[in-house]
């Protein structure tokens, strides 16, 4: 498993104690891979779609958790790229979806449903905890990052710029200061810095990750420093070498012309 699927195994079985953070999560998970389907008689079905396994089992998780219901689970299979499998996390009941979409503020009290599920509203995310929980969910859903024994490099991928605006504040709250960028009519926001990696898998307390990308970082230092000192050496010894060698070629040059005995 990649370095990224640990980071994400370990926050799908972190699960918030507290009503209002499992709704911030959630809240992120739906507004970034989340949609409505409304079918005849103005019926209202939340569907969760997802290729990402921790990501499905997160969702059933906190929707029986916060609202009692056994949502409906379905895979599907697609032969490219590389048999992907797709996870479908399903609220069928009419009731149930409208209990959902209340919770997370994704509907009005005309029942008119927010054109832009993706930015949740500020009112869930006052406090602190809830925030982390926001974050924890929207890295599951569209997050990544490399091996660090590579690189350091943290991204969420969002499908609007609103999104990730709103991403970017809720990070800079714990001084996290993600840029964001267009790739291929996406918006990413993204870390490179390896001291404020560390800092949002803590606020994500993604913690076992946190400590194995921090013990990389130090051997991969104490490797760079050892490497620097030795390069260093190297420099120094080259350069004793070659004034040795340019005195030897003055003390010949002396004997050839003038000869030795007339240094004494």
């Amino acid at each position: 498993m990649s370095f990224s699927g640990e980071v994400k195994e370990e926050l799908s079985q972190k699960v918030s104690t507290a009503r209002h953070c499992q709704i911030a999560e959630l809240a992120a998970i739906m507004g970034m891979c989340g949609g409505v389907v409304i079918t005849s008689g103005d019926r209202y079905r939340v569907k969760i779609q997802t290729d990402n396994l921790p990501v499905a089992r997160k969702c059933f998780t906190l929707l029986q958790k916060i609202f009692n219901i056994e949502p409906e689970v379905s895979i599907r299979q697609h032969q490219k790229p590389q048999k992907t499998r797709i996870y479908n996390v399903l609220v069928p009941k009419h009731e149930d979806a409208l209990r959902v979409l209340q919770a997370l503020k994704l509907i009005d009290g005309h029942m008119e449903i927010r054109e832009n599920l993706t930015a949740a509203d500020n009112i869930l995310l006052q406090r602190t905890c809830c925030k982390r929980a926001f974050i924890r969910g929207a890295f599951l859903s569209t997050g990544s990052m490399s091996d660090p024994n590579k690189s350091y490099h943290f991204e969420i991928v969002c499908e609007d710029e609103q999104t990730a605006a709103f991403l970017k504040e809720q990070m800079a709250a714990f001084f996290v200061h993600a840029k964001i960028i267009l790739r291929k009519q996406k918006y990413i926001l993204y870390l490179k810095d390896s001291e404020e990696i560390i800092q949002i898998l803590n606020v994500m307390e993604a913690h076992k990750s946190l400590m194995e990308l921090e013990n990389i970082r130090i051997i991969k230092e104490m490797r760079n420093s050892a490497n620097r000192q030795s390069n260093c050496d190297s420099a120094n010894i080259n350069k004793m070498v070659r004034t040795a060698a340019r005195q030897v070629e003055d003390i010949r040059y002396i004997e050839e012309t003038i000869g030795l005995e007339q240094l004494a």
